[in-house]
């Protein structure tokens, strides 16, 4: 099917049984001062509020609001008609254009990366071979988990998949894999990654590892996160105080993404703030850094178009360490999804609290002259 006739069917499907009209948001900046309250993605799960009336289609046939489904049938369906080229491109583009996308951007990429691995018979070579950096090098991860998955000896081909450059990305992805092999078994996937000879390489797994676990393809049902309602109970910030030191950091930093996923985030814009206050959980473990620099970098994921509004959230932590940490995130994900040279002192210059202006552009090497 062609990707244009798909997306009108996919529009004209979602029109008649009322669900087109879900968690569409006025992105313009004059709604978002007015209301200063985090947009809802569109497309969010349970609790989106319907707007007034359903959004029509664009001129190329394009919904005019994209939700994760929409977006990733659109993808697909080019990529099985084309190559993941044109699908990554096509995806780079839009993310790009409407930001609200980067929340779910990430795992189509990865959800494109599997199918590229299936539809080359596994030749990580070619699958690799396109340019793939879009939404964070989610086709890459995709990709690492999708070969991993399908290995007879993972514990070996986790060193040759990424060989000889090891890339931090790539590595990165492997990380993610030895969840998909270990089946969301921590302890497992850790044992996979210190498969690596240097700490710096296991770091860099420990980072896929933990973003696979706290913040999992849902959809997926050998994706499922594997965080016990019970365990949770008792240490909010489980399983990290848990973790060998070399991997508790990557553990810290991402605990957020669960906190501020399952307190629904799009509907609750408070939840930020919240986080910071419930980062201090790891004061006692020296995870706390770590996880404040987690909160700054999903609100501004999640946030993308409404940077100042991302570094107010930061502002409310009533201690300036927290604050700094914060600042850090938000320039840390701003920096990884714009990346050219220009992208830290773009945010800086948009933040007009002047404390965390100082701190954003502490945190991308400028000056502190503000001029």
């Amino acid at each position: 099917m062609q990707p244009r006739f798909f997306a009108i069917v996919t529009a004209l499907l979602l029109g008649v049984l009322g669900l087109g009209s879900v968690a569409v948001t006025d992105w313009s900046p004059a709604a978002t001062a007015a209301t200063n309250a985090a947009p809802a993605p569109a497309g969010s799960a349970a609790g989106a509020k319907p707007a007034a009336t359903t959004a029509a289609a664009t001129p190329t046939g394009d919904p005019a609001v994209w939700t994760r489904s929409t977006l990733r049938n659109k993808l697909m369906a080019e990529m099985d008609a084309t190559d993941p080229g044109v699908a990554l491109a096509d995806l780079d583009k839009i993310s790009k254009e409407k930001p609200y996308t980067v929340r779910f951007c990430h795992p189509i990429a990865h959800e494109l990366g599997h199918a590229a691995v299936k539809r080359f018979n596994a030749d990580f070579q070619k699958v690799i071979s396109f340019p793939h950096e879009t939404c964070a090098a989610g086709y890459l991860h995709g990709a690492v988990e999708e070969m991993l998955n399908a290995s007879s000896q993972p514990e070996v081909d986790l060193l040759k998949l990424c060989a000889p450059k090891n890339s931090g990305p790539c590595i990165h992805g492997v990380g993610h894999g030895t969840m998909f092999v270990a089946k969301q078994d921590v302890a497992k996937a850790r044992d996979l990654c210190n498969k690596f000879t240097t700490d710096q390489n296991r770091i860099r797994c420990s980072e896929g590892l933990f973003m696979q676990l706290f913040g999992p393809d849902e959809e997926d049902e050998q994706a499922k996160a594997n965080l016990p309602a019970d365990k949770l109970a008792q240490d909010p910030l489980y399983p990290c105080k848990d973790q060998p030191s070399l991997f508790q950091s990557a553990c810290f930093f991402y605990a957020p993404t669960f906190y501020l996923s399952s307190h629904d985030y799009p509907n609750h814009p408070e939840v930020y703030a919240d986080a910071l206050k419930w980062c201090l959980g790891g004061k006692g473990s020296g995870g706390a850094v770590d996880c404040s620099r987690g909160v700054g970098s999903r609100t501004m994921k999640y946030n993308l178009d409404r940077e100042d509004w991302a570094s107010q959230q930061c502002a409310t932590a009533a201690d300036g360490w927290q604050r700094k940490a914060c600042a850090e995130g938000l320039v840390s994900y701003y920096t990884v999804n714009y990346t050219d040279a220009g992208a830290a002192g773009r945010l800086c210059a948009k933040i007009t609290n002047k404390e965390m202006q100082g701190y954003c552009r502490s945190a991308s090497g400028l000056s502190a002259s503000l001029d």
